[in-house]
């Protein structure tokens, strides 16, 4: 079985999120794609201090209806922040037989030798990038210097392949200029987010009231 491993903060978790995850399983065949909260990412903030139980359940609400869409709470089981390659080597073992495809825009892969052990991650998994808005790379380029020895460039399919036999890919795919941050934003000033997420998560940020603490504060202010 060919399983995509799809993590990120999900703060909120939107239609780019879900599209990026659909033309990826797509291209590559995938069986089924895995989102995987952060519960505690490792090289920034988490933004308004959403609770991993609450991203959670909009990625519940998000997938809903896509038989190959599922969530894992993996990284809300562990303690201490939120590695890839420790994920990875749980998932490696809960699935011996299976071959992984990790997903992460092409601005994440461009930062990629800052990740805690990046070199494993090429020994244990695919890597797929999708070019995000205005965040093109060329992946020969973007590769760590301590590890281009370790590859081989096959230019017609855009692809670098590791002696593992594991490769890493970029793909375009749909341009959807959408944002977490953006999202989170227009909640905060009272504005619509319709058609930048699903119906189900909308109703819940709205019910809960997430991500509106900073337009309560304006208002209450004289």
């Amino acid at each position: 079985m060919k399983i995509g491993v799809f993590g990120g903060t999900f703060n909120p978790v939107h239609f780019a999120h879900l599209r990026i995850a659909e033309e990826i399983r797509e291209v590559f065949n995938l069986d089924r794609v895995l989102f995987v909260p952060a519960a505690s990412p490792p090289h920034k903030p988490l933004a308004d201090d959403l609770s991993f139980a609450e991203r959670m359940t909009m990625v519940l609400l998000a997938v809903e209806g896509n038989p190959h869409f599922s969530v894992s709470d993996i990284e809300g089981k562990r303690q201490g922040k939120s590695y890839s390659i420790d994920t990875l080597r749980i998932l490696r073992q809960m699935y011996p037989a299976d071959e992984l495809f990790l997903i992460m825009g092409s601005d994440s892969f461009a930062e990629f030798g800052s990740w805690k052990d990046y070199g494993s991650i090429f020994s244990c998994c695919n890597i797929v990038t999708i070019a995000r808005p205005g965040a093109a790379i060329l992946l020969k380029e973007a590769l760590p210097v301590a590890m281009q020895d370790q590859f081989c460039y096959h230019q017609a399919e855009n692809r670098l392949q590791h002696s593992s036999g594991y490769s890493v890919y970029s793909i375009e795919g749909t341009q959807l200029d959408i944002s977490s941050t953006a999202i989170r934003a227009l909640i905060s000033q009272g504005k619509s987010i319709r058609y930048l997420v699903p119906d189900k998560v909308e109703r819940h940020i709205m019910k809960q009231r997430l991500y509106a603490r900073t337009h309560e504060n304006d208002t209450d202010t004289p």
